[in-house]
């Protein structure tokens, strides 16, 4: 008998999707790693992306810019005049149709037809004091008495439909039960709102009221509270409405409300309703207004609606902005966006959300001790990881190769292998690795053929030929030629990459970065990314060779390996007293210490190799000279190869002439 597996499944209620694949860092990553290495803060960096979006994604500033052409099209496409000209025109047919009627009476007495037909003749230029006139007038014309309490019912409509979305609709057509069940909801409203006023509501006064007029408020609130949000943001958009008209147009709405239903007791209600939400919500805009210039004339209540668009297009504005304190973009409202600029947009800015969250508690954003965001070392590494395959490319077309992915990186193989150990980048010798596993589960009493599991301890790998470990002194000049020049960005990326390349595939080799400028130090791979371009004048070499010798000294058993990025001579030199001394042009005394500071490296058996950064020709006789003296090599990269060029002579002092078009190195 089949056993059947029955799953049940269910609606997706919104939220982040379940099924979409994670957010997609490494655009991110390397966009802020970029601005972070040009000078900006972390944050700073973090923004300008979330700001910008990436290649496929809309930035915050495309959103704002939506946002705010969205708000410029609904004011020049409305204007407010659409209840007035629903009066006017329904107040013509009453008054044409009741001529008609007169005319065509011939029962009536002459003397009543010529009094009927001299007070629509003089009616008030004013629709609404025109209105209020016929209040009382007897109707001769049923299309005419028609067409007049249609006026009345519109106006009641739109007054509600002010206060709550849909009214308008809902009524049409309304019976007297209807209204009178409108009458009972607002004063039960009333009576509700003003013991919350005073306190004395509870929950069983909201569910009892909600379960008698429940179906009033679509918008469906589960308690007090945000039953008076939603009523307090309609009736402030209501405000707002009457604001943004002429003096005139408000005057003769406000002359009309009395026809409303013709029943003051519901403007009463109305207005006492006002009164409660304006207590009750003060931080509301109840006072502002808009500047309509379109053509499309809109009513009562749905001019209510788009003041309440407008007033959701100014508040996405502000968190777009990201202006305020403690911003997040978790603070979004995804619901408004997709309602003002459609369901794209609200992708768009999840993920960026999702993108802002996964670089904070990912762990590739951390806070320093001084409190202030830092690129994590995972970032780091992640970065590094990148900027090396990118080197890897402009390796293999430099060379014209192709990737063999030919494992050679730690010496060639003897044939033999060994117990794997921390640390290891050869190749795993598979063979031996399984033969182990087998060994291993029988011994346990195990079945090998009812499956397999590795062990820490049955990974064997290739044995190669031992490789001459390296002390790389990387120096780099950090004077503000090269950020003035373009060069700033290229040469931290240079760092990144090579530090990659140590720490992850030559672990037995080690580094050590030094900037110099005025002075000379040793930096972290951090503290270099984050270095910001410093306006000092002075190229101090000497003591970045000062340095290196320290640093080699420390490793006496290493090939010391040095490589020197710089786009000018030397400018500076260190005095017996620590302090620096600059002269341009180049003091022949800064140039002999540090002619003396290299040959001293160079009886130590130092490689050395110059990248010479732009076409300076004092700078090109001077790293010539230089190279000569300890048979080291010059290179003359473009700022964009930069990072190809250093990579390439530190592998060619690993594998002396042997290939290295592999670019396993570069995982």
């Amino acid at each position: 008998m089949t056993a059947h597996h029955w799953s049940r499944y269910s609606r997706y209620a919104g939220g982040p999707d379940p099924l979409a694949p994670p957010v997609d860092l490494a655009e991110a990553l390397d966009a802020v790693a970029e601005d972070v290495m040009a000078g900006y803060s972390p944050r700073h960096a973090l923004q300008e992306y979330l700001r910008r979006g990436g290649r496929n994604l809309e930035g915050l500033d495309d959103l704002a810019g939506r946002v705010q052409q969205r708000r410029k099209d609904l004011l020049g496409q409305h204007k407010l005049d659409g209840t007035l000209n629903g009066v006017q025109k329904l107040l013509e047919t009453a008054v044409l149709e009741e001529r008609k009627q007169l005319a065509r009476d011939v029962r009536m007495d002459d003397t009543d037809r010529a009094f009927r037909e001299m007070q629509l003749q003089n009616l008030p230029n004013s629709t609404a004091a025109a209105v209020n006139e016929l209040a009382a007038y007897d109707w001769q014309s049923s299309t005419a008495r028609e067409a007049y309490e249609r006026i009345r019912d519109l106006l009641g409509r739109e007054i509600l439909d002010q206060r709550f979305a849909g009214m308008k609709q809902a009524l049409e057509g309304a019976t007297e039960e209807d209204r009178a069940a409108v009458a009972e909801m607002l004063q039960d409203l009333n009576e509700l709102l003003d013991k919350h006023r005073r306190g004395e509501d509870t929950d069983a006064d909201f569910q009892e009221f909600m379960a008698k007029h429940g179906q009033f408020f679509p918008e469906n609130p589960q308690s007090v509270a945000e039953l008076v949000d939603a009523l307090a943001q309609r009736a402030a958009a209501a405000q707002r409405l009457l604001q943004s008209m002429s003096a005139e147009q408000r005057e003769e709405l406000m002359r009309l409300s009395a026809q409303a239903f013709g029943s003051p007791e519901l403007m009463a209600q109305l207005g006492q309703l006002d009164a409660n939400l304006q207590a009750l919500r003060p931080g509301e805009d109840w006072s502002g207004s808009e500047r309509f210039e379109g053509e499309e004339g809109l009513g009562l209540g749905d001019g209510t609606g788009v003041l309440q668009d407008l007033a959701e297009l100014d508040e996405l504005a502000e968190q777009l902005s990201q202006s305020y304190n403690g911003s997040r973009l978790d603070d979004l409202d995804l619901d408004a966006l997709a309602r003002q600029l459609g369901q794209d947009a609200a992708v768009s800015a999840r993920t960026l959300a999702e993108i802002e969250r996964a670089m904070h508690d990912g762990g590739f954003l951390q806070r320093g001790a001084d409190g202030d965001l830092k690129l994590s070392p995972q970032a780091m590494r992640r970065l590094g990881r990148s900027l090396l395959r990118d080197t890897a490319k402009q390796l293999s077309g430099r060379q014209g190769r192709r990737d063999t992915r030919v494992a050679g990186a730690a010496g060639e193989q003897t044939g033999s292998s060994r117990p794997w150990e921390f640390g290891d980048a050869e190749p795993w010798d598979v063979t031996r690795t399984i033969t182990n596993a087998i060994r291993r589960t029988i011994a346990d009493g195990g079945d090998p053929r009812h499956g397999l599991r590795l062990a820490m301890d049955d990974i064997e790998v290739t044995e190669t030929e031992a490789r001459t470990q390296a002390a790389v002194a990387l120096l780099v000049d950090v004077s503000f030629s090269m950020a003035a020049e373009g060069r700033w960005v290229s040469m931290k990326r240079t760092a990144l990459a090579v530090h990659h390349l140590v720490s992850t595939r030559f672990r037995g080799d080690r580094l050590q970065l030094i900037t110099f400028g005025r002075y000379a130090q040793s930096m972290d791979i951090g503290e270099l990314t984050a270095l910001p371009a410093l306006r000092e004048q002075g190229t101090n070499l000497h003591h970045g060779l000062l340095l290196a010798g320290r640093f080699f000294r420390q490793h006496p058993s290493m090939q010391p390996v040095l490589l020197v990025v710089t786009d000018g001579e030397p400018t500076a030199h260190l005095l017996a007293d620590g302090e620096s001394w600059f002269a341009y042009p180049p003091d022949p005394e800064t140039i002999r210490v540090t002619v003396a500071e290299l040959d001293r490296l160079g009886r130590a058996g130092t490689q050395a190799t110059f990248f010479r950064l732009g076409d300076d020709p004092g700078l090109e006789r001077f790293v010539q000279r230089m190279a000569r003296r300890i048979d080291g090599r010059v290179v003359a990269p473009e700022a964009g190869d930069l990072g190809a060029a250093v990579v390439g002579e530190y592998l060619r002092a690993h594998f002396r002439g042997r290939p290295y078009d592999d670019a396993d190195w570069a995982q």
